[in-house]
């Protein structure tokens, strides 16, 4: 009986351990930018992650603080994605904030004139000329910051991303969960059949798995074609 009940307790701890550890690798995962950020213009932050993953709740909440702390801001995405809003940018959880959709990087160049911080949302929608656009709001005293995925469907490196996370002063690589295991997850795997690199959608679409789950369900997919 007693040596059923230290076996019991020994495996309560080390589940306890194991889910302090997790708690705290979740909590350091992201990493903010220092304090003082509202003056340390001209810098790039990047937000990147798979889908689901609080990339753009991530951008709003920076967008908020800036706006709390009186600075003129002004946040853009690409006119193609109408999925919640034709204008606001809003989170998977329903967090929204005023933007102004741009059918082109130079558009941001253009309107963003007397900002002192650019929110960027979708940027892998964007044409390979957002990396000189936020390089030169960058280089003028803009603080720029920028959400969008790493990877498509596919595993491989998103439109101007890679660009955009090289040139970046802060890189913020952010996680959603693996809906099969649990884990932390690796890339977005579309549940529909299609080739089309930019297929806009939410969870009937696309979901969220690790690395092993993502290479069961390509095989799976395989044998459906």
């Amino acid at each position: 009986m007693n040596s059923e009940k230290f076996a019991a307790a020994g495996k309560k701890s080390q589940f306890s351990i194991l889910n302090s550890q997790l708690n705290y690798y979740l909590c350091t995962m992201i990493t903010y930018p220092a304090t003082g950020e509202a003056h340390r213009p001209g810098r790039i932050e990047v937000v990147c992650g798979s889908m689901f993953s609080g990339k753009t709740e991530e951008l709003i909440r920076r967008m908020r603080r800036a706006q709390f702390a009186k600075q003129r801001v002004e946040i853009f995405k690409p006119a193609i994605d109408v999925r919640y809003s034709q204008e606001d940018v809003v989170s998977h959880d329903q967090k929204h904030i005023q933007s102004t959709p741009v059918d082109s990087s130079a558009s941001i160049l253009l309107l963003a004139e007397d900002i002192e911080v650019v929110g960027i949302d979708e940027a892998q929608f964007f044409d390979e000329g957002i990396v000189e656009v936020c390089n030169q709001l960058a280089n003028r005293g803009v603080r720029v910051i920028i959400a969008g995925l790493d990877m498509d469907f596919k595993g491989v490196p998103f439109g101007p991303m890679p660009a955009l996370c090289a040139i970046a002063d802060d890189v913020t690589k952010v996680h959603a969960i693996c809906v099969k295991c649990g884990s932390l997850a690796y890339v977005s795997h579309r549940k529909v059949l299609s080739d089309k690199r930019v297929l806009l959608g939410e969870t009937q679409e696309y979901e969220p798995l690790c690395r092993e789950c993502y290479q069961k369900a390509i095989q799976e997919d395989n044998l459906k074609k």
